[in-house]
C-alpha cells in the first residue's frame, strides 16, 4: 500500500480572471511536510485554461505518473465559499473563449450523454473541509467552462482501465494577491491551504481503502 500517487491540479489565469489563486494552492499542498504524507507521491500541475491544454496534458500526466487519485482545483470568482463539485455537466459554453481564444461551437462534451457524478466520496471531502471551519458547500453545477470540462475528463479517467480510483474537483473563491480575503469574503490563502490539506488527507484515506477493497 506504499507509494500512493496523487495528482493535484490547478489553473492559470484566464479571460476575466488575471489572477488565479489555485497555482499557489497546488504548490503549497505538494510541498506540505507531514508524517501522513511520508509515503505519498504528490504531483502538481497547473493547466493552461484551454480545451487543447486539458486534452493534451491530462492524458500525458496520467500516462507518466499513473496517479491513484485526482484532486483538482479551479476558481469560481463569483462565489465567496468553497464548492465541492459533485458532478460534471455535459455542457460547454459557446460564448466565452478560452485562454487560447478558442470558442467551441458545440454545446455538449459528448452528444447525448447525461451528467456524470463524481461519487459518494464528495460528501466525505466536504465534511473534511468543514472541519477546518471553512464555509464549504456541495455543488451540482460546475458551470460550462474549463473547470466543468476538466471535471468531465477527470471522471472519464476514473472509468478507464488502470485509471485513477477517485477524482474530485474543488472550486475556490477569489482571494487577494497578497493572500488576504477578497472583499465580501472571509477566506484567505491560509484557509484554502488548511481546507486543501484536510481534503487531501481524506482523499488519501479513501483511496487507500479503495485499493484495499480491490486487492
Amino acid at each position: 500500500m506504499s507509494g500512493l500517487r496523487i495528482l493535484i491540479t490547478g489553473f492559470g489565469p484566464f479571460p476575466g480572471a488575471p489572477f488565479n489563486p489555485t497555482p499557489a494552492l497546488v504548490d503549497r499542498l505538494v510541498k506540505l511536510r507531514r508524517p501522513a504524507f511520508d509515503e505519498i507521491i504528490r504531483v502538481g500541475h497547473v493547466f493552461n485554461v484551454s480545451y487543447r491544454a486539458i486534452d493534451r496534458d491530462l492524458p500525458a500526466l496520467l500516462a507518466q505518473h499513473r496517479p491513484d487519485a485526482l484532486l483538482m482545483f479551479g476558481l469560481a470568482a463569483s462565489t465567496r465559499h468553497v464548492r465541492i463539485e459533485t458532478r460534471a455537466r455535459n455542457a460547454i459554453t459557446t460564448l466565452w473563449p478560452d485562454a487560447d481564444q478558442v470558442t467551441l461551437r458545440t454545446a455538449s462534451i459528448v452528444p447525448g450523454d447525461d451528467a456524470q457524478p463524481f461519487g459518494p466520496h464528495c460528501e466525505k471531502l466536504l465534511r473534511a473541509a468543514r472541519t477546518t471551519g471553512l464555509d464549504a458547500r456541495a455543488s451540482r453545477d460546475a458551470g460550462r467552462y474549463l473547470c466543468n470540462y476538466l471535471c468531465w475528463r477527470g471522471i472519464e479517467a476514473t472509468q478507464a482501465p488502470g485509471g485513477p480510483r477517485l477524482a474530485a474537483f474543488v472550486h475556490v473563491p477569489l482571494i487577494s494577491r497578497d493572500g488576504t480575503a477578497w472583499p465580501g469574503s472571509r477566506i484567505t490563502a491560509e484557509h484554502l491551504v488548511d481546507a486543501g490539506e484536510a481534503m487531501l488527507l481524506e482523499l488519501v484515506r479513501l483511496t487507500r481503502a479503495a485499493r484495499r477493497d480491490a486487492a
